[in-house]
């Protein structure tokens, strides 16, 4: 069971490290000054794939419950999560996301019952702590309204971690991935036309292999990744490890990039690191299997494991 477990966090944690590859293959292979197409680009088709693979619709609450986690998760979080890129800096865009893991375990306790450790709300300090010194730079202002849509951000993806453990679908989890992000695209397609405009009319070759890795790798593979963690493990340790994200893109822009590390960013990885660390191997409380009050019936060991199994960002979560 313990081999499972520690498996099972593995392969969850894959999927903000897939992430952390997103700020490397936006400013390398996509058209400058489009995050919002990148977004919908990643989402749409991406969701489209996993509906053609599983040819399961929702049903019943699920159409809505799928439209409702689609925008929380996906849609709203990638909005808002651009707009607080472009308004502020990105070492204090990321510092903010780093309160997930806090407000994750604020919501656990209201709509879970799970109980906020200290042992919890000392590792979420640490986490922020640690972003804090990888990517935020001393001459970084703020700006409010960029400031507002970074916690905005922050709010609606931790509330869309929790609910997807509340709302546990008898479906395999990647039918739901895909309707998650059929429904974040759609969210997101009004907001890309009225910000950015209709797409480019001419794309290269290297635009079009980042975006496929982005809806492939990034989105079909690494949300069915993610969610699948969810349903496994308490939202609390998986949002832990939306932490790696940050560490990745920063070790990427030094080794790919030539990008300057320091030694405070390299201490900040190490906190962030020692913090997920200590938030995975808590003991864990044992949990209520949500899905009898979402479906009626107990789910079974193995109910929505598909054949993408294991583990999803934070800041290049984008």
């Amino acid at each position: 069971m313990l081999n499972n477990r520690i498996g099972l966090i593995a392969v969850t944690a894959l999927a903000p490290a897939i992430w952390g590859t997103t700020y490397l293959v936006t400013t390398e292979f996509l058209p400058p000054d489009r995050p919002l197409l990148a977004a919908t680009v990643r989402a749409l088709p991406a969701g489209l794939l996993l509906l053609a693979i599983t040819r399961r619709l929702p049903s019943g609450s699920w159409w809505w419950r799928a439209a409702v986690l689609g925008t929380l998760n996906i849609g709203a979080f990638l909005a808002l999560l651009f707009v607080a890129a472009y308004r502020l800096p990105g070492g204090i865009a990321a510092t903010v996301g780093a309160l997930q893991p806090l407000l994750v375990a604020g919501f656990s306790a209201g709509l879970l019952g799970q109980r906020m450790s200290a042992r919890t709300v000392v590792a979420a300090l640490a986490a922020i702590l640690g972003v804090g010194l990888l990517v935020l730079k001393a001459e970084a202002q703020l700006d409010a309204i960029g400031l507002a849509a970074a916690v905005g951000s922050a709010v609606v993806m931790a509330a869309g971690v929790v609910l997807s453990k509340r709302w546990t679908s008898p479906a395999p989890v990647l039918a739901t991935t895909g309707w998650q992000l059929i429904a974040g695209g759609i969210v997101l397609i009004p907001v890309t036309l009225l910000v950015e405009g209709p797409p480019p009319a001419e794309l290269s070759t290297s635009n079009l292999l980042g975006y496929a890795y982005l809806s492939i790798i990034g989105a079909a593979f690494a949300y069915a990744l993610w969610f699948r963690g969810i349903r496994e493990l308490p939202p609390t340790q998986v949002t832990f490890l939306g932490q790696l994200s940050p560490v990745v893109a920063t070790m990427l822009g030094w080794l790919a990039l030539g990008q300057e590390l320091t030694v405070l960013q390299a201490i900040g990885a190490l906190i962030v690191l020692a913090a997920l660390i200590v938030a995975q191997t808590r003991k864990a409380a044992p949990l209520e299997d949500h899905s009898v009050r979402s479906s009626g019936q107990r789910r079974q060991p193995g109910d929505g494991g598909g054949a993408l199994a294991g583990a999803l960002g934070h800041r290049s979560h984008a």
